[in-house]
């Protein structure tokens, strides 16, 4: 993970040195972004290898910002998520808010991207306290050493 840290800071640095390049705009016509832009898997891995050479990409979905893709990766065994411009020349490592509803769109995809299913937890060595069929269950993981 901090290999990870160190190649986002680094590469950051250098997108901010060298000015970005070029803005996008966007026609408010009602067109759909995706009809034209596409990004799969297969691509973003290619395009992130580069940067990230144990890269595997979980998912790519359109960003919260018009212009960017949302690629969930996993990388040393972590999980993560970067932002690709639609043009492929340019990744953002950090969060998006919404200024309105002032909502953090990345927390919401990591959150979801690292959600745990409960029925995967084994509980065969448990202790169990209360209604063992109860509908909603809490699961507390302590290290007893």
């Amino acid at each position: 993970m901090r290999k990870f840290l160190l190649l986002s800071l680094a590469l950051i640095a250098c997108l901010m040195l060298s000015g970005f390049g070029g803005a996008y705009a966007y026609d408010k016509s009602g067109l759909a972004c995706g009809k034209c832009h596409t990004l799969t898997a297969e691509q973003a891995k290619e395009t992130l290898k580069p940067l990230i050479p144990d890269i595997e990409v979980l998912e790519v979905k359109p960003g919260p910002v018009l212009g960017l893709w949302e690629v969930a990766l996993l990388s040393e065994g972590k999980k993560g998520l970067l932002y690709v411009d639609y043009s492929l020349q340019k990744i953002i490592n950090g969060a998006v808010f919404g200024i309105k509803d002032r909502k953090n769109y990345t927390q919401e995809s990591f959150s979801r991207l690292n959600r745990v299913d409960l029925s995967t937890v084994p509980l065969e060595n448990s202790l169990v306290m209360g209604d063992k069929d109860a509908k909603n269950k809490i699961i507390v993981f302590d290290d007893p050493g």
